[in-house]
């Protein structure tokens, strides 16, 4: 069987006989309507398993929990062609998987990934995901509360093998965070100190990044052979109060191969927004195939944020090894909350040892901070003065 692609365009192929069509899924197998499974917490479970040669072509998943943070204490894993439990190819909390951090879910629609009406409850993952010999999925409940778990897992089996599988990559996801990064507080030009009622210098008159794989943002580290494919970043920007907070302008790098050791970015960007293929501080939602912003952030920027990239039509290639960076805040000046999960494809074995160890229930935790507080509290006093205005004025 050789591995074709799928979409409008080859849709009309028919497949071999030898192209077996199959789901594993939560079904009741009484016969009921009991079409979940149900994980006590700290349990964890095999989603699904399959002694073949084939690739997975969809998932699905919905849930319920009453733990507040439970979006990021769900943990998906999974491995391929008999890895290791140790060492799996794919590890990160369940929502961050499909495409949005900060434990929360909604409605966005991108290529690989979609999260659904009501509120994003369906989530959904398109990237095929090829094996020779088997596949193995997990789920973690790391929640204090039980978990109830919906799922479908859709994949295609080949009884004839897959020709050249040698060539095909295995698929990867890693999940990254920084709470806070470490922000750069002098201009190493000038000797002064940076600001952080000013932010506006920490993004447009600050110096110059001469360690950037040392101080950016890693989105990514692998070695082998592959290519990246992409990621979200997801930003909680601490800083209120002070105007031109924009948290982003900074430049994308990614080092490949040879110019790792020589510390030249092979692929050099021009800013934040300029990588998820918008501009000027984009601050509205917006939904395409392969770039976006799902959450745009509140007032003057502040609170949770999200970006997409994927690189589906243009995936950056690798031979030994790659680190995907991006400076927080032009010159890495800023002081925010960052997380981020990249997907890549690559020959195997992967070196799990450049996978960062998870972090545990209190380190996945979105970031609580003052000026959440105080924004919430505006904002009830404002509605709570409306109500009020609108229930005096029929009096006077």
């Amino acid at each position: 069987m050789k591995l074709l692609k799928t979409g409008l365009n080859d849709i009309a192929k028919i497949r071999p006989d030898s192209v077996k069509r199959r789901r594993i899924s939560s079904y009741d197998k009484t016969g009921g309507n009991h079409d979940w499974i149900d994980l006590k917490s700290g349990e964890l479970v095999i989603l699904g398993k399959e002694q073949a040669t084939g690739c997975i072509t969809h998932l699905w998943c919905t849930m319920r929990c009453k733990s507040k943070y439970y979006l990021r204490n769900i943990i998906i894993r999974m491995y391929w062609d008999n890895e290791l439990d140790d060492k799996p190819s794919v590890e990160a909390p369940i929502a961050d998987f499909f495409g949005l951090g900060h434990a929360k879910r909604e409605v966005f629609v991108s290529s690989p990934f979609q999260m659904t009406p009501r509120g994003g409850r369906g989530f959904n993952c398109w990237w095929p995901m090829p094996f020779t010999e088997n596949f193995k999925i997990t789920l973690e409940n790391d929640n204090p509360d039980p978990l109830n778990f919906y799922y479908y897992i859709d994949y295609e089996v080949y009884e004839d093998g897959i020709e050249n599988s040698e060539s095909f990559g295995r698929f990867h996801a890693q999940w990254r965070r920084e709470n806070p990064t470490t922000p750069k507080l002098i201009n190493g030009e000038t000797g002064k100190k940076f600001k952080r009622s000013k932010p506006i210098s920490f993004n447009y008159t600050g110096g110059k990044n001469t360690e950037p794989l040392k101080e950016n943002f890693r989105i990514l580290e692998a070695s082998g052979k592959g290519h990246y494919v992409g990621c979200h970043l997801d930003i909680d920007n601490i800083t209120f109060l002070p105007f031109l907070n924009w948290p982003g302008e900074g430049d994308d790098m990614i080092f490949i191969d040879e110019d790792i050791d020589k510390g030249v970015p092979t692929l050099f960007g021009t800013g934040t927004e300029d990588y998820v293929n918008q501009a000027y501080a984009q601050a509205k939602k917006y939904f395409a195939p392969y770039y976006g912003t799902i959450k745009p952030g509140g007032f003057n920027f502040f609170g949770q944020i999200s970006y997409y990239r994927y690189h589906i039509e243009d995936p950056v290639y690798f031979n030994k090894k790659i680190i995907v960076t991006i400076e927080h805040g032009h010159d890495n000046h800023r002081s925010d909350d960052w997380s981020s999960t990249a997907y890549w494809y690559q020959l195997e074995p992967h070196d799990h040892s450049l996978f960062p160890k998870l972090f545990d229930r209190n380190g996945r935790k979105p970031r609580k901070h003052v000026a959440h507080f105080f924004r919430k509290a505006l904002c009830f006093t404002f509605l709570a003065i409306v109500i009020m205005v609108i229930c005096i004025i029929p009096f006077l």
